[in-house]
């Protein structure tokens, strides 16, 4: 596959991010372009400009590690910044053909191992759920089916984050920092890209919300990726009202592309009684993917 595109983009980007100043240099006069020349990068990583802009113009395959660090560290990428860089040149030269299965993927091949399931359903006071890449979710506990009800309500949605976050008008109440779950929506898929350039399934979900969200489209052409391990998020059930959440996702090592994320929220909060209500409110309302929207009212 020819990612060269993919490439020029994101590193075209990442230039334009990093002012002068912040590399440590003079910002000079009559300067053009809205971050570093090319030829600064250049100066900054240490190679010949003919050879960076080749970079940029795509053509990442057989550039050693060493260059690629050097390249990294001249435009000030971030740890997720870097590991996409590394997929990307590992796509371009094939490489990743002898680490990653090329076979396309489907949402039943992904399932986990039925006991992961039992793992789920062991956290009872928040809401766990295991995904891939695509964001498809895979697997889930039933306090989370209950909190997310408007994802499982809507067969459009197919079970997955991307859409229901730019597709479904429910993710708007749901998520009252709506742009700020859009763009690290964005960014995990993008990094999904970037990590396997060959899954047919999430070439067709970009392209189904490129088509149909504009906000999507923005969003996806900026390339920013991210790791998204650990952090707080604001909800707002209409069950339960609003929710502040601390969560943490684990790779999976037994099945590659996975992660388990579980909520939780601060002893003691107003949110840890709001999941207590949730999971009353889940015993006599257990979630599915045949829930009726009017079920969450």
């Amino acid at each position: 596959m020819d990612n060269s595109e993919e490439v020029r983009e994101f590193l075209t980007s990442r230039r334009a991010k990093i002012t002068p100043d912040q590399a440590g240099l003079p910002a000079g006069s009559r300067r053009r372009v809205p971050g570093l020349r090319r030829s600064e990068v250049a100066a900054l990583a240490d190679v010949s400009v003919e050879y960076y802009s080749k970079l940029e113009r795509g053509n990442l395959a057989g550039v050693s590690p060493s260059v690629l660090e050097a390249v990294a560290r001249a435009l000030q990428l971030d740890d997720a910044e870097r590991a996409h860089l590394v997929n990307l040149a590992q796509a371009a030269d094939g490489s990743d053909v002898l680490t990653r299965p090329r076979r396309r993927r489907t949402k039943e091949q992904w399932k986990p191992h039925r006991s992961l399931q039992w793992v789920l359903d062991a956290v009872t006071a928040g809401p766990a759920f295991v995904r891939n890449g695509r964001m498809d979710v895979l697997a889930a506990n039933q306090l989370f089916r209950a909190f997310y009800t408007d994802l499982y309500a809507t067969p459009g949605n197919q079970q997955n984050l991307a859409r229901f976050t730019f597709l479904d008008p429910a993710a708007r109440r749901f998520y009252p920092d709506w742009d700020s779950f859009a763009d690290i929506t964005v960014a995990i898929v993008r990094t999904e890209a970037g990590r396997n350039p060959h899954d047919k399934d999430l070439h067709d979900l970009v392209g189904e919300l490129s088509t149909r969200s504009d906000a999507f489209r923005t969003r996806w052409g900026a390339h920013n990726v991210r790791h998204h391990g650990t952090g707080t998020k604001h909800f707002h059930h209409t069950a339960v009202g609003d929710l502040t959440l601390a969560f943490e996702g684990l790779e999976m090592a037994a099945v590659p592309g996975l992660s388990l994320t579980i909520y939780t929220a601060e002893p003691g909060s107003p949110s840890e009684e709001g999941l207590r209500l949730l999971a009353a409110w889940a015993a006599t309302n257990e979630a599915s993917p045949d829930t009726e929207r009017s079920a969450s009212g």
